[in-house]
């Protein structure tokens, strides 16, 4: 294996009829998972059981869902088989404290954290079976991007049933080399960033032109759509696709001039490394909250 995507050999059809599923922290991604799964019937609702300080937040969840949602951490992980981190980074020490110690063999940790590494996750939860996956924001309407990884210790049957939770969530991919989830932070997980500032930029300009901001939204929107649809349908490199709109003098050309005159590209790989590098940062910060 070169750090690409994992082929397990004669995979069967997960089995979640049963299978409890605990939400450590019920905030906006939690609440994404949760709405995928009950959404396409992988699970039912009483299979969920989630956490929140906030009552209103617990009432809410509970009324949009049919889900048990609670204030204790440590009673929610209890008697679940898989065990979702979807916190904020800068309490993980802090729920890693309360769960340590109550987790049993049989149950498998998955943390959506950037930057918490296996190792940190293990120590922090005296606990070998542990997963990091990164996804991204459009997970909330199904269409996301999850990367993830996990360590020897968890058992086939439960990455077969974490993989069809992520699935619910739109693509996913399993990686054996840890580091290519923390690339992926830079590049899917911040992805949608890069994408939106570009949709904003585009729009701005169809304004300046003199289009209502509403027509010039609606005419990005539907051609950024359009063109990942047909790269992705098209199986043709990026730079073919582009030279396929590109005709000599023409409108393109002028465009595609004074973006490589600007340095879009430069600045777009640099954003993304240079995310990239937080990502090693925040990594190094965890270690250091753990020992």
């Amino acid at each position: 294996m070169r750090g690409e995507a994992v082929a397990r050999p004669a995979e069967r059809e997960p089995n979640l009829s049963g299978v409890r599923l605990a939400f450590i922290g019920a905030g906006v991604m939690a609440e994404s998972m949760i709405a995928g799964l009950l959404g396409k019937g992988i699970v039912r609702p009483g299979q969920i059981v989630a956490s929140h300080p906030r009552s209103d937040r617990q009432s809410r969840l509970t009324e949009r869902f049919g889900v048990r949602v609670i204030g204790d951490n440590r009673e929610v992980a209890e008697g679940a088989d898989l065990v979702f981190l979807t916190i904020k980074p800068q309490v993980l020490a802090t729920v890693m404290g309360e769960l340590k110690g109550s987790l049993g063999a049989g149950q498998v940790v998955i943390s959506i954290l950037a930057g918490a590494s296996l190792s940190s996750l293990r120590r922090g939860l005296d606990h070998a079976a542990v997963i990091r996956v990164m996804p991204n924001t459009p997970a909330q309407i199904g269409q996301g991007m999850s990367v993830w990884c996990g360590t020897h210790d968890v058992p086939d049957e439960r990455r077969l049933q974490v993989k069809a939770v992520l699935a619910a969530l739109g693509e996913e991919i399993e990686v054996d080399t840890e580091k290519y989830v923390d690339m992926a932070t830079a590049l899917s997980g911040t992805g949608p960033t890069y994408v939106f500032m570009m949709m904003e930029a585009l729009i701005d300009a169809g304004v300046h032109m003199g289009f209502p901001r509403r027509l010039a939204e609606e005419i990005v929107l539907q051609t950024v759509s359009g063109s990942v649809e047909f790269a992705r349908h098209s199986g043709k490199h990026m730079a073919e696709l582009r030279n396929m709109v590109t005709s000599p003098g023409g409108t393109s050309a002028e465009a595609i001039y004074q973006m490589e005159k600007g340095g879009l590209r430069t600045v777009l790989s640099k954003a993304a490394f240079a995310a990239y590098q937080r990502t090693q940062t925040l990594s190094a910060e965890q270690e250091k909250r753990i020992d």
